[in-house]
């Protein structure tokens, strides 16, 4: 007899087919809730720049751009003017201090000069002649004092005699009167004299000192006339290479005309242009350095020129060792100037991502999907090469560096 077999309803096959459409059903809406409100965008990763966050050693400098120049330079002036009669040394020769350069003629000056030296000397010699006739007034002064005081010796021991032949009675009264008036009247003029004397001696110091003074100036303008003379004869004050020097035989020169300058070689010094925007950043003694010919030279800055042409100031930087050598003056090179001391710190590299957002976010990899997903962070100083990162990102996050123009204010990035 046949038994009727009954079909089963639910077979293993059907539950796991139920089983993998649900839990598929179940990602699907997990995945549509969690990105519920979260704006996507799809990217191709050939055209991005990566970095991968690490700490380093950051220094906060500015690349400047510095020409090299001799350590002095000493500018040449015609202190007189008149026309070269004579060219010793050509531009760029290599002089000593003193050598002579150029000999200019003025006859209109040689001509005034000896005028005045004439005048001065004529000047001179009427002090030294009225300094001689008070000297003989003085000795004319003591002389009549000498004489003077005789005739009072001489009168005193008469007019001893004669009062003891007045007594004896062998003279007369009158002629012992006589001669005590004679006495008092040389006494008079001896008190005259010394009060003479006296003032003619005060007087004569401060002749001789006015005297002296005029002396000295009328000496010093001797002096000058023939220095202006001497100046005629151009010198190089200083050792060093002549440049700028154009003036031919023959040519005119005008006083306080720029004949050209010495520069002195023995050392360099580096003249850089930094922006005005870092000039409250910028010290005397603040380092630097520079490379040339595959060594590193350090500088300082040893002088600041405050004057801001064309938005930037001028900076002087010595060398603290010595300088390269073959280095030579007008050259260009590229310097590192220290704003900050070197320290450890998250670094991330520079990039056109910055220009969108500020340095106040950035993509950052996400290593579970490969998408990048927008996070804040807080960017502190920079140089030309990183971002010191101060918070938001860990030590092998990858960031991407390169420009966020075309993403809009996208959440996450789907890397294809």
């Amino acid at each position: 007899m046949d038994r009727k077999i009954e079909k089963k309803r639910y077979t293993w096959q059907k539950v796991t087919l139920v089983v993998i459409a649900l839990a598929a059903l179940s990602f699907f809406a997990f995945k549509t809730y969690s990105n519920a409100g979260v704006s996507k965008l799809n990217v191709v990763t050939e055209r991005l720049l990566l970095d991968t966050i690490n700490n380093g050693v950051f220094q906060e400098y500015i690349p400047v751009t510095g020409v090299v120049m001799p350590i002095k330079t000493v500018f040449i002036d015609a202190v007189e003017g008149g026309r070269v009669e004579e060219k010793l040394v050509e531009d760029g020769a290599m002089v000593k201090a003193g050598d002579v350069i150029l000999k200019l003629s003025n006859p209109d000056l040689l001509l005034s000069s000896l005028n005045q030296e004439a005048n001065v000397i004529a000047q001179i010699n009427q002090i030294r002649t009225t300094s001689v006739l008070m000297e003989q007034q003085s000795l004319n002064l003591q002389e009549q004092a000498l004489n003077v005081e005789y005739q009072i010796d001489l009168i005193e021991q008469r007019l001893k005699r004669n009062r003891s032949l007045y007594e004896d009675k062998v003279i007369a009264r009158v002629e012992l009167e006589e001669m005590e008036a004679e006495y008092k009247n040389l006494k008079r003029r001896q008190k005259l004299l010394n009060s003479t004397m006296v003032k003619d001696s005060t007087y004569q110091e401060l002749q001789k000192s006015q005297m002296a003074s005029s002396l000295d100036l009328m000496e010093r303008n001797l002096e000058v006339t023939r220095q202006g003379l001497d100046n005629l004869i151009v010198r190089a004050p200083i050792d060093g290479q002549l440049s700028g020097l154009i003036l031919e035989i023959g040519e005119l020169v005008n006083t306080g005309e720029s004949i050209g300058s010495l520069d002195n070689l023995d050392n360099f010094k580096i003249q850089v242009r930094v922006d005005e925007f870092y000039i409250s950043r910028v010290f005397l003694n603040q380092e630097g350095s520079f490379e040339f010919a595959d060594q590193r030279y350090n500088l300082r800055i040893q002088k600041i020129y405050p004057q801001v042409n064309n938005g930037a100031f001028l900076v002087d930087m010595v060398f603290t060792d010595k300088a390269p050598a073959g280095i030579k003056r007008g050259q260009s090179v590229s310097v590192k100037l220290q704003l900050s001391a070197e320290k450890e710190s998250q670094l991330l590299a520079r990039g056109g991502f910055y220009q969108t957002s500020g340095g106040n976010w950035v993509y950052v990899i996400d290593p579970t999907t490969g998408n990048a997903v927008r996070r804040s962070i807080r960017l502190g100083n920079m140089n030309p090469n990183y971002y010191e990162v101060l918070e938001g990102l860990n030590n092998g996050d990858i960031v991407i560096v390169s420009s966020y123009e075309n993403y809009g204010d996208k959440d996450v990035l789907v890397l294809q």
